[in-house]
């Protein structure tokens, strides 16, 4: 019988619950820095430290999530749960916007108590939400179906659509600006409760369908109460928001017992250092301990061979290329807002100024757009022996993140904190972003999921997410950088960051200086690889 050709409504299923579940959290994300620096009145380094630990447990918690999916709940349960608990979370936060009152100069305990609830609601729920409904796009579908590719391209423009529309919808909604230009704190909690709502759009979808549509090809439900043998280990799913498959992979036994007091012990220490050099930033230890002691457990199984080795080598070290990018890409949300907000020229018409939270739809939209023509790109590019590595792809990603910095550092170069630059600036610096998540993020998850041997295959996904992990947080830590004016300048490394050229001019760095070193690493990463080096037309 001749395979199909087209998808199961199931897809469908998914598609739209992830789309809502995105609106949820790109629609608040492009809120968050915003209420915080209005609402709670915290300054640009407090705002930047709880944006980074946010984001950053955002890509711990699917690892219990996925743990407890795979053991206890199975995955229908868990995405009802995680989705009833973010739900429950944005709801939080429209409370905690409730109680702001006009010019209140201090924010009341049960205000912060709710803002506090609710990102911990929407962190936990994330984790029992994004990893499951993710891992049953494949199961949708026979093993070996030629769809399964294109069935994830698919998933994966939900995501963008939903990335896209949110900050549009929430801004619109709860970035208000009264007659002189200052922005109204009471009107943020209409954008949180839209992104409540969309995430019970998402959670309802899910319910009501998925009894009928989200089966196997055999007409089974998907996701239900695992029944758990002996003899297999715990499964991580995956949790991803790019376009490659993403499957549960079952691992084989293999026990970390006798190692594990050892590991105990490493990460106490380590967990004790990094608190102690973080000035005891207790979440920041928790994610760069994590970072370190992940990657040692991996390598402390003596059934390892050379060959396989050298491949989570190679796994590691782009995974620490990323803590780079991301630390740089994710100021989306924190100084680049702040720079959005403060220091762009918005004014469309002369009535009209663009909500500085509409400025995070472009990297949504601009994905949308040139996604399919990178796919174009390395398929042709592969057809005559020239496509890249994937390091050297990579490489190229944090080359164009360094270009998209240096765009805007040329904009502001000589400006004053009181005059604003044009919204092209900011615009042309996300194109650049965008082009540079398009030749990292897809090409390192799959890049995981071919070179991971198959009884690490989870552990060396989390590892990867980890480092994602960590790189928001790094984010954080550098947006609490942004110069304020009448503050004493902050200092990086030694440098004084005098105003924003200087601070842009931290990402061009670190994001050009990581693309150079990579650059010089890729042949041999290729080499331990073993992937065939392009060569230059």
């Amino acid at each position: 019988m001749a395979a199909s050709t087209g998808h199961p409504k199931g897809l469908y299923v998914l598609f739209a619950t992830e789309m809502w579940e995105r609106f949820s959290y790109y629609g608040m994300r492009a809120l968050l820095a915003l209420y915080m620096a209005n609402a709670l009145l915290f300054d640009k380094a407090l705002t930047s430290r709880i944006y980074g630990d946010y984001t950053s447990l955002v890509y711990l918690t699917p690892l219990l999530g996925g743990y407890m999916a795979d053991r206890y709940w199975g995955n229908r349960r868990s995405i009802l749960i995680g989705g009833l608990m973010m739900a429950l979370g944005q709801f939080s936060l429209f409370a905690s916007a409730s109680l702001y009152t006009p010019g209140q100069t201090a924010v009341s305990s049960a205000q912060m108590a709710l803002f506090f609830l609710g990102l911990g609601m929407l962190i936990f729920g994330n984790g029992f939400f994004k990893p499951n409904i993710s891992s049953m796009v494949g199961t949708l579908y026979p093993k070996g179906d030629s769809r399964i590719d294109a069935a994830y391209t698919i998933f994966y423009m939900g995501i963008n659509l939903g990335a896209f529309f949110s900050p549009l919808v929430c801004g619109t909604l709860g970035e208000v600006y009264d007659a002189s230009g200052n922005i109204v704190p009471s009107e943020f909690k209409w954008g949180f409760l839209a992104a409540g709502i969309g995430m019970l759009i998402g959670s309802l979808t899910f319910e009501l369908f998925k009894n009928k549509y989200v089966v196997g090809p055999e007409g089974a439900a998907l996701g239900a109460k695992p029944e758990r043998t002996v003899e297999h280990s715990p499964v991580v799913p995956v949790n991803t928001d790019s376009p490659v498959r993403t499957e549960t992979i079952a691992q084989p036994a293999t026990s970390f017992a006798s190692q594990l007091p050892k590991l105990i012990g490493i990460f106490v220490v380590v967990y004790a250092a990094i608190a102690w050099f973080m000035n005891y930033d207790w979440i920041g230890a928790l994610v760069f301990s994590a970072m370190i002691v992940a990657p040692i457990a991996v390598l402390s199984d003596d059934s390892l061979t050379k060959r396989e080795r050298e491949k989570i080598y190679v796994i590691l070290i782009l995974s620490f290329f990323v803590i780079f990018f991301w630390g740089a890409f994710e100021q989306a949300g924190a100084s680049l807002t702040f720079f959005a907000a403060e220091q762009t020229d918005r004014q469309l018409t002369a009535s009209y100024t663009v909500p500085a939270s509409y400025f995070q739809s472009a990297n949504a939209l601009f994905i949308i757009i040139f996604a399919p023509i990178f796919a174009v790109i390395w398929t042709v590019l592969g057809k005559r022996g020239l496509e890249p590595s994937s390091p050297l792809k990579m490489s190229i990603g944090l080359m164009f993140l360094a270009v998209g910095y240096l765009i805007i550092a040329f904009g502001v170069k000589g400006v004053d904190a009181s005059t604003k630059v044009s919204m092209f600036w900011l615009i042309t610096m996300y194109l650049m972003h965008t082009f540079g998540e398009l030749c990292l993020s897809p090409i390192g998850l799959a890049l995981v999921n071919k070179l991971a041997p198959a009884r690490f295959a989870s552990l060396l996904m989390a590892v990867w997410f980890l480092a994602t992990a960590a790189g928001n947080k790094f984010a954080g830590v550098l947006s609490g950088l942004y110069p304020e004016p009448g503050k004493p300048a902050p200092h990086f490394v030694g440098f004084e960051i005098t105003g924003l050229y200087e601070f842009f001019l931290i990402f061009v760095v670190l994001s050009a200086a990581a693309s150079l070193v990579l650059f010089f690493l890729y042949r041999k990463l290729t080499t331990m690889m073993n992937e065939p080096v392009a060569t230059a037309a």
